[in-house]
């Protein structure tokens, strides 16, 4: 039951975005004049709708989207439009005509291409900003109230032994102590000084190890209120590396990579830790960043996925579609475990919301149709078109007729739909976990 209403909260989220979305387009259409019909939520058949100050706002069954309908998209023709051999209308056309069709007597003015380039500009950017927005509230509400995931300086592990194989994770009779027990390090203690280093960042910890040496050490701890210090002598010992991601690196053959460094035996804590505001903006970077390097790899992932899904590849952590997100949300739902509650509950299905939303303003900025970046780039160049002709005293160009880079447009929505269907089948037979 706990993994169905995870679900249910994730598409709660999910369709209030896309709302908040489509509203950042309509507010800003219908403040320059734009004449808009629809307002849906949805696609397919209308589950509800009602018609205020002339557009009819609804719900519809599928809730894999929304739109606003908005009158004149595409400009009229330029000359004679073009016709196919049998005299019927092209394709362009046709869409031509369903663009211009609801345009009654002297309301050519409210067509969306009359409009100047800097409103175009704030009607299309205004969809992906909310997402943009949505996802950097989020965030400070879970950075500043819940906390952010964070190493502590307690620790939470102190291993018993040194083990021969660095991927052990058992102690043998054979094994020596490690460093830490031996010294009475104990889970639960929070180190202060370490080397008479001030910690206060369990990376310091690791700095100053990994800078020590393997000598003998002082260490405070903070134990059950009280501070007592300890005496560790870290030994060398081969263990695995890892990057600054934490996983383990692996050699070409798939080997853990190892070398020799300091080893002590102690791990920390995993808690959430409140941020000031002042570290909002820099995780909304953080954020954005790494989801256009996702963005921009899509095409190399996509591929890494259909081999996996078809093949015997083991699927790499990285792109979800719809059911992938859905079966986290279940999962961060309904997992148990000591230290898990609800405001880590709370603070994951935030941060998957946060991911979202940062998704949907990066791929909807890619500058293709029908994604919103297509529009946008259209306007742009419209906008050049029109300086440049200003600066050699030529003629205004007019509008940009995006209408002919149709063909193109049903191209891109057959990759996205095959893109979302090869997810989904990844999703089912070859599913990403996040307990492993």
């Amino acid at each position: 039951m706990d993994f169905v209403i995870g679900v249910l909260i994730l598409a709660v989220g999910l369709l209030l975005s896309i709302a908040l979305h489509e509203i950042g387009h309509l507010v800003p259409a219908k403040r320059f004049g734009v004449k808009v019909p629809q307002y849906m939520v949805g696609f397919g058949k209308t589950l509800f709708s009602r018609t205020v100050n002339g557009t009819e706002y609804g719900v519809k069954a599928l809730p894999l989207g929304g739109y606003v309908r908005m009158v004149g998209m595409y400009p009229p023709a330029r000359g004679v439009a073009r016709r196919r051999r049998d005299g019927r209308a092209t394709v362009v056309e046709e869409a031509r005509a369903a663009a211009l069709e609801e345009i009654g007597p002297g309301e050519e003015h409210r067509a969306f291409y009359r409009l100047s380039v800097p409103k175009k500009l704030v009607v299309m950017l205004g969809g992906p900003t909310m997402n943009l927005l949505i996802a950097a509230v989020l965030l400070g509400a879970l950075a500043v109230g819940l906390g952010v995931g964070q190493y502590t300086t307690t620790l939470g592990v102190v291993q018993q032994c040194v083990p021969d194989d660095p991927a052990q994770t058992e102690c043998a009779a054979s094994d020596p102590a490690a460093p830490g027990a031996a010294a009475g390090l104990q889970a639960g203690d929070q180190v202060l000084l370490w080397g008479g280093t001030e910690v206060t960042a369990w990376q310091d910890i690791a700095t100053v190890i990994a800078d020590g040496g393997t000598g003998p050490t002082e260490v405070t701890v903070l134990r059950d209120g009280e501070e007592v210090a300890v005496t560790v002598t870290p030994e060398a010992a081969e263990r695995p590396v890892v990057d600054d991601a934490g996983e383990v690196v692996l050699d070409g053959d798939g080997e853990p990579v190892t070398e020799m460094r300091p080893y002590v035996g102690i791990g920390p804590t995993f808690e959430l830790v409140r941020q000031p505001v002042t570290e909002v903006p820099g995780l909304v970077w953080g954020t954005f960043t790494a989801t256009v390097e996702i963005v921009v790899t899509l095409p190399q992932r996509l591929v890494d996925i259909a081999q996996a899904a078809f093949g015997t590849e083991e699927r790499e952590p990285g792109v979800v579609g719809l059911v992938g997100v859905g079966r986290f949300a279940g999962e961060i739902a309904s997992l148990e475990g000591e230290g898990y509650g609800l405001p880590e509950r709370s603070a994951d299905m935030l941060s998957l919301l946060v991911s979202l939303n940062m998704a949907l303003f990066v791929f909807n900025l890619i500058p293709l149709l029908p994604l919103d970046g297509g529009h946008i780039a259209g306007a742009l160049w419209e906008g050049a078109r029109r300086r440049i002709a200003l600066w050699s005293e030529r003629p205004d160009p007019g509008p940009v007729d995006t209408a002919r880079l149709l063909p193109a447009t049903y191209v891109v929505v057959a990759l996205l739909l095959g893109m979302s269907v090869l997810l989904a089948y990844a999703d089912i037979v070859n599913p990403l976990s996040l307990t492993g």
